[in-house]
């Protein structure tokens, strides 16, 4: 749809474009027939009239086809450049080569092409997201043996620490954590904090910038003044003329119903998480029982990892699941245009995957260090087994370990099925089907049919993987700093893979035309205030930067003026271990090796035997201060937010020319027909000023 007048000419699409137009307004056609006739193209399919439909891939037939085998014969230079292109686009060889954006428009359309544009762009901000983590990450080898509370740690060998579940019989001394307690300095140290911060401002900058290339891009592609709604409305129109136009309809019963539904499926999520609790109980008291006693002080370890197993296997089903969710609670509350359509399931999809991934990383960050109670006082799941407690070095290592195991598998074992299934079922359909035809047309046809089927969701699944990707890149980054690293290298492949699978793997998509990312730029949004707050609570809760900060300026020889040249942790570890009574267990101890023992100690703060083992005011102090801690951490992190947005340009000027171009000439061609009544075009007006020809 171009306006009238000399306008025209700048809205004419390029011969690419027009094919890709082309294919648009046919699988119009097509579903606009289905809404209106009897025997519409589905229900020929399902009646076995026809075998199947789907647009040619004109690519497949190859630079060494000439004119006239195949379909690509007879195309036109512009649109064998482009192909040339794409060829070369998805080869592995060019992982590192920028992505050809306008060559991806015109052949797959421009929602497709934003795709790749946005995935480019966040490819590229990974790379100094993943070199502060991995500075921070190796600034903890740097002090690896000189941390004060690693060696205090690693020389306590009279501590005996109080036993973690029903699985350690045997007493444990504090020093026996000392690799865990080292290895824990690595990503929870003081540049964890400055790293946080630098998290929040990259994610702003991240958006911003993409804000600004993103109208470059529609700027370019004259795509500044087009309203979907209206293309919508003419597809409708030419596809079946005697409709009328639809409206949004609003249903109060429904929409309570939808989110009644919506409310039933995320505490089925919330539930999942609390399965997987039910699993790590079970999983400890079943190692427990099978481990040699070599392997006892190890169970936990490995209850962690097999944990993270368990959530990872739980995240593939439920994802099928929420898939389904998503498209029926959408259906259900009838939207307007397929556009509506797509931003109901993303926001819905969205809002439960978000849950499956994360609701088992709040519970071990969050809540497991609060509701385990304390040794003799111990919570117990149907009475019988002791809830499953973080690990002796803290909450942080299983957080770390947690994370490290989903985005591992997840990067790798889905990157190796999205590659692997599309290529295993091409190979067994053409196993099927036999060889094919000698005719070159006719082969070219069945060439496509035996690639993999797509459909509507397909670029969807594509921008909700790399969604939950970015969740975990930005969400949890205070305890594993590494994500931004595993996010850049997982990209990497990522890129090559899609180019690969839309190339030569499946069948050609249906061109889209977007001016925008849609709905997936407010879920972006949305992440990066969660990672603010996330990663606030990370490092309030989570941490023991707070413990140590209050430490070193308040109760240790530094905040008590009485140092003497001695390092300010002195003490931390002794100050941050309650004593426990053994007398005062619920269950005696019955191994040898606690005969001789009266005491133990364990992570809080918390009184002695008088006072029945109630929270200090230590605990108390803390938690003030923790507060104050997270409430200044966000407060800042937005602001940073805030600046940053406001000192990034928005792309307001480009969008400005196109507007004044347009109305000049509008103008032009209007004062023209008023003299002279010719349907002539005049050249553009040379006599106005150099300051107001934008």
């Amino acid at each position: 749809m171009a306006p009238e007048g000399p306008a025209r000419q700048a809205q004419l699409a390029t011969d690419s474009t027009l094919e890709t137009t082309r294919i648009r307004l046919i699988y119009t056609f097509i579903e606009g027939s289905a809404k209106t006739d009897d025997e519409d193209f589905c229900k020929l399919k399902k009646a076995r009239v026809f075998e199947d439909g789907f647009f040619l891939h004109t690519m497949l037939a190859g630079p060494q086809e000439g004119p006239g085998e195949g379909p690509a014969g007879g195309l036109s230079p512009q649109l064998l450049k482009t192909e040339e292109k794409l060829r070369k686009w998805a080869q592995w060889r060019n992982m590192f080569q920028r992505q050809p954006v306008d060559a991806i428009r015109d052949y797959f359309g421009e929602k497709v092409a934003l795709y790749f544009a946005w995935l480019s762009w966040y490819t590229w901000m990974l790379v100094p997201a993943a070199v502060a983590g991995l500075i921070v990450f190796l600034s903890g080898f740097a002090l690896f043996n000189a941390s004060q509370i690693s060696k205090e740690i690693c020389e306590a060998h009279d501590i005996i620490l109080c036993p973690q579940g029903d699985h350690l019989h045997q007493a444990q001394r504090l020093s026996d954590t000392c690799t865990f307690a080292k290895l824990t300095h690595l990503f929870d140290n003081e540049g964890t904090v400055v790293f946080a911060n630098f998290m929040a401002l990259w994610a702003t900058v991240f958006l911003e910038v993409w804000k600004w290339k993103q109208a470059c891009v529609t700027h370019r592609w004259n795509l500044s003044g087009w309203d979907q709604d209206e293309e919508e409305m003419m597809m409708m129109k030419m596809s079946c003329p005697q409709r009328r136009c639809s409206f949004q309809w609003h249903s109060l019963l429904r929409n309570a119903v939808v989110l009644l539904l919506s409310l039933f499926m995320i505490c089925v999520m919330i539930g999942m998480a609390h399965v997987l609790v039910v699993y790590r109980v079970l999983a400890a008291a079943l190692f427990s029982h099978w481990a040699s006693p070599l392997l006892a002080g190890h169970v936990t370890t490995a209850v962690v990892v097999s944990g993270a197993l368990v959530h990872y296997v739980t995240i593939v089903i439920m994802t099928k699941i929420n898939r389904c969710v998503a498209l029926k609670l959408s259906e259900y509350e009838w939207p307007r245009t397929f556009s509506d359509f797509q931003s109901k399931v993303t926001v819905k999809f969205f809002m439960l995957q978000f849950f499956a991934h994360f609701s088992s990383l709040i519970y071990i960050a969050f809540i497991s260090p609060r509701i385990n109670g304390h040794p003799g006082k111990s919570v117990r799941l149907a009475g019988l087994w002791k809830l499953e407690e973080c690990h002796l070095s803290g909450c942080m290592m299983d957080l770390f370990v947690q994370m490290a195991v989903i985005m591992g598998l997840k990067q790798t074992l889905s990157s190796c099925v999205e590659y692997l299934s599309p290529w295993i079922r091409n190979k067994w359909r053409s196993y099927k089907f036999g060889p094919l035809s000698t005719d070159p047309e006719l082969k070219e046809w069945q060439r496509n049919y035996l690639l993999d089927p797509v459909t509507t969701f397909s670029l969807f699944d594509e921008f909700m993987e790399m969604m939950m990707q970015y969740g975990f890149t930005t969400l949890f980054v205070a305890a594993f700093p590494l994500a931004p690293l595993l996010a850049l290298f997982s990209n990497l492949v990522e890129i090559r893979l899609d180019a690969i699978k839309m190339v030569r793997l499946q069948r050609r998509l249906i061109p889209r035309k977007a001016k925008d990312i849609g709905t997936w730029l407010q879920v972006l949004e949305t992440i990066g205030v969660l990672a603010v707050i996330s990663n606030g609570l990370v490092m309030a809760f989570t941490s023991e930067f707070i413990p140590r900060v209050v430490y070193k300026y308040h109760y240790g020889p530094c905040g008590l003026k009485d140092h003497h040249a001695v390092d300010c942790l002195t003490g931390y570890v002794n100050h941050s271990l309650s004593v426990f009574q053994i007398k005062d267990f619920e269950r005696p101890l019955q191994a040898e090796s606690w005969e001789t023992v009266t005491e133990c100690r364990y992570r809080d703060y918390r009184n002695g035997h008088k006072e029945h083992y109630s929270l200090s005011k230590k605990f108390w102090f803390l938690l003030a201060i923790r507060l104050v801690f997270l409430i200044l951490f966000e407060h800042v992190a937005l602001c940073i937010k805030l600046i940053a947005a406001w000192f990034l340009p928005e792309m307001k000027n480009g969008v400005l020319s196109i507007k004044f171009k347009r109305v000049q000439k509008k103008m032009e061609y209007q004062a023209h027909r008023q003299q002279s009544g010719g349907p002539q075009f005049p050249s553009a007006c040379s006599s106005c000023p150099k300051s107001t020809a934008v």
